[in-house]
């Protein structure tokens, strides 16, 4: 490019769009807390909510599923917590009197932002058509109008039974016991739209679809790989454990195809000299910019040059880089594993990952070099049509060193809502063992069906094909969350019934079908309160420790309810014969936690456990070299190719969806992104400035992206640090691009971060 174009570009003002030279955290967060909670909560007590916030005997944080640290501090939150803390407190309502001024019309028009600003629900509503508003219904009311219908279905099977990340496992594992006894196991789930590719993948390598390293573990890293994921956004609380793990000296290696500020540098708020001097740790001691949809290339590359550099070793007569003793006694595969990276060609390795040759031998040198291994991933691996197999590939890369089972050693999926792994070890799956079933029946007298169920993307399926007539959600955006919205939408109107389990309006909730109803239940930092008094309930963490989440704050209204008691009246009215007493079970949650105890083993002594400061770790067979493989060995698994589907003309990108800072999940904050730069909008695209050059656009351009006949007007394309042939769009604008038949077909998970796109200058008009 002529250095007088490079300048313009450089200089070229956008609207909203201003670079950001800070560190992730530090005064920036501290400022941006301070104008969520005076937008929020303006001056009510409910401020002091942020004290409980992951406080032994508070409440668990309604975000991330980061771990609590053993010694808590006065303030053990991030920016992004106490974001989801004061949207969960916020001082405004949607009562009775909104819906009389608003009609579903009107709002559907609303951006989900201002859905979910509007404020807390505050009484239950069904919709009327004739006015076409929600008006208030009763209790009683809406659990017979659900229960009537639920009941003539021709099939429990035309029923599907969504469950957030967010829901508690007590409320989880009653859900999961409702609908059984009803009659099926559709349970799509948001884990089938983020870890799942974990879940189904890692099992079969490791004997176990969790993670296998605890908190302390980082102290005792040699190094930390980052890949695929965002902590400053998606889970800041991680900034401090990879603080501690640069300040002792240990590398951290982010690969990422975005250069994010989290993973970058990082000031403490916590820390009085980097706040008073300004300061920062810097984090990833090596940054590596993979093409999206490049990881398993990389991967193998990795391990390529690290099986080269062990045989140029041994065959100087020294010890080798693989871990002998572990393989022999540990693993099977490994010949196969080696004749699948001895038949790869460096070029096309460089090609399909984006990286040198160069920069995948310095990866496998410093891990080569390194004892203690820890490998954090997130949805920037799992979000592909090949997302199990990159997970099993990062597993394979563990195994070789025997990184897996040894302190300070092991594989970190970051898991998105802080309960999301809870809800699948409770029952929340759409495949049961008839080991589970049987358990489940033999506690509560109830005969469960043996047909696997639907996943997130079948039950969209059977929604468009009729199959599905109704749908609950127990939590979440379910509408807004799933590829290909024109599809879903579509599928919820062809529904009989729709109700929403939620503590605010969202895009669908406004979905409404033949019959649609709003229960507005209390949040995580509320008390929660039945006939046995104040109960707490219980969350699993990333890290599978179960601790105990107590609210603080007074409901929102009277007649909000908790989850288990939604769930108990549904029960009640659906399934009437079933030999469960549901009054009973929510008057006190210890016998949820019992009915829990019995049907899980691992959940021995739960009630006494879970009141134990910091609560307790399940058993992770795999931390302790014990693979509940059917083998009882740990297995190298190999995939043949290299990438997402690669593309077939010069013009084809691959676009992955990504957050902004001001967001989780579907949840939107805000407008702004702080650390790339945006501020006050979301419809920008991030592109890296060569492929600009070569398509003929600039800096600053207004485009539409397109995949096939779908398109995603309008945006503004800005030249960004990604890995060549590769673009960022914010979730979940663009999942429009994105068809209901581009998922991984082992996992099901849509390939959100793996759309093949071409740009175009948008129209004037």
């Amino acid at each position: 490019m002529p250095k007088e174009r490079l300048m313009a570009e450089k200089t070229k003002h956008v609207d909203g769009v201003a670079p950001y030279a800070g560190p992730a955290g530090g005064w920036g967060a501290l400022r941006a807390v301070a104008v969520a909670v005076k937008a929020e909560m303006g001056a009510s007590s409910n401020t002091l909510a942020l004290m409980h916030l992951n406080q032994p005997d508070g409440f668990d944080c309604p975000g991330c599923a980061w771990p609590d640290p053993k010694h808590s501090s006065s303030f053990e939150f991030c920016e992004n917590g106490a974001k989801a803390v004061t949207w969960e407190a916020t001082a405004k309502r949607v009562d009775p009197e909104f819906f009389a001024s608003h009609t579903v019309s009107e709002l559907w028009n609303w951006s989900d932002h201002a859905l979910e600003e509007a404020g807390r629900l505050t009484h239950p509503l069904r919709y009327d058509v004739d006015s076409d508003r929600f008006v208030p219904t009763g209790w009683d009311e809406a659990f017979a109008r659900a229960g009537t219908i639920l009941q003539n279905l021709e099939t429990p099977d035309q029923a599907e039974f969504y469950t957030s990340g967010r829901a508690s496992n007590e409320a989880a594992f009653l859900y999961q016991l409702f609908v059984r006894s009803y009659g099926t196991n559709n349970f799509p789930d948001c884990s089938n739209m983020c870890h799942e590719a974990t879940s189904v993948g890692l099992p079969q390598s490791i004997g176990v679809g969790k993670g296998t390293v605890t908190l302390d573990d980082f102290d005792h890293a040699d190094a930390v790989f980052c890949i695929g994921h965002n902590p400053g956004t998606n889970h800041p609380r991680m900034l401090s454990t990879l603080r501690e793990v640069s300040r002792r000296g240990a590398p951290i290696v982010a690969i990422n195809p975005l250069r994010e500020r989290g993973l970058e540098r990082f000031q403490n708020p916590q820390s009085p000299v980097e706040m008073l001097t300004n300061g920062a740790t810097p984090l990833a001691s090596a940054y590596h910019l993979v093409k999206v949809g490049g990881d398993v290339a990389l991967l193998k590359g990795v391990m390529k040059a690290l099986v080269a550099a062990d045989r140029r070793l041994r065959a100087e007569g020294g010890p080798g880089l693989l871990d002998d003793a572990f393989i022999e006694q540990h693993t099977v595969g490994l010949e196969t594993l080696l004749a699948d990276l001895d038949s790869l060609t460096w070029p096309e390795l460089e090609r399909r990952s984006g990286l040198t040759r160069d920069a995948m031998e310095s990866i496998a040198d410093l891990y080569g070099r390194s004892q203690r291994v820890i490998i954090c991933y997130g949805m920037g691996i799992t979000q592909h049509r090949h997302g199990t197999e990159t997970v099993q590939q990062m597993a394979n890369l563990l195994l070789l060193r025997g990184n897996i089972g040894r302190e300070g050693a092991g594989i970190c999926p970051l898991r998105g809502h802080s309960n999301v792994q809870g809800d699948r070890t409770v029952g929340i799956t759409e495949i049961p063992t008839e080991d589970f079933l049987e358990r489940l029946d033999t506690t509560f007298g109830i005969t469960s069906p043996r047909t696997h169920g639907h996943n997130a993307v079948e039950a969209v399926a059977a929604m468009r094909d009729g199959r599905a007539k109704a749908f609950i959600a127990l939590g979440g955006n379910f509408a807004a969350a799933m590829s290909d919205p024109q599809t879903t939408f579509a599928g919820f109107k062809n529904l009989d019934l729709n109700v929403q389990i939620c503590t605010k309006l969202n895009r669908t909730c406004l979905l409404t079908g033949g019959e649609t109803l709003i229960l507005p239940c209390i949040g995580r930092t509320e008390q929660d309160i039945q006939a046995g008094g104040l109960q707490a309930v219980s969350v699993e963490d990333s890290m599978s420790m179960v601790h105990a989440s107590r609210g603080f704050l007074k409901p929102v209204s009277e007649d909000v309810r908790s989850e288990p008691s939604i769930i108990a009246g549904l029960a009640k009215v659906t399934v009437p014969g079933a030999p469960i007493d549901w009054d009973l079970l929510i008057g006190d949650y210890d016998r949820i936690r019992d009915g829990i105890e019995a049907v899980f083993p691992d959940f021995a002594d739960f009630n006494r456990r879970v009141r134990v400061k910091g609560g307790f770790r399940l058993r992770v067979g795999a931390s302790d070299r014990e693979w509940d493989t059917p083998d009882g060995k740990a297995h190298f698994l190999v995939y043949s190719s290299l990438q997402e589907d690669p593309p077939v003309s010069e013009d084809l990108l691959t676009l992955t969806t990504i957050r902004s800072h001001d967001q989780y999940n579907t949840t939107i904050y805000g407008l702004n992104d702080r650390y790339r730069g945006v501020h006050g909008r979301r419809d920008v695209v991030f592109a890296n400035q060569e492929d600009l050059d070569q398509l003929g656009l600039a800096h600053g351009d207004l485009i539409d992206v397109v995949s096939g006949d779908r398109v995603l007007a309008r945006q503004t394309i800005l030249a960004h640090t990604i890995a060549r042939g590769s673009l960022a769009a914010y979730y979940p604008e663009a999942n429009c691009l994105l068809s209901l038949a581009d998922y991984d077909s082992r996992s099901g998970t849509p390939s959100y971060k793996s759309i093949p796109v071409r740009l175009r200058r948008a129209s004037e008009v």
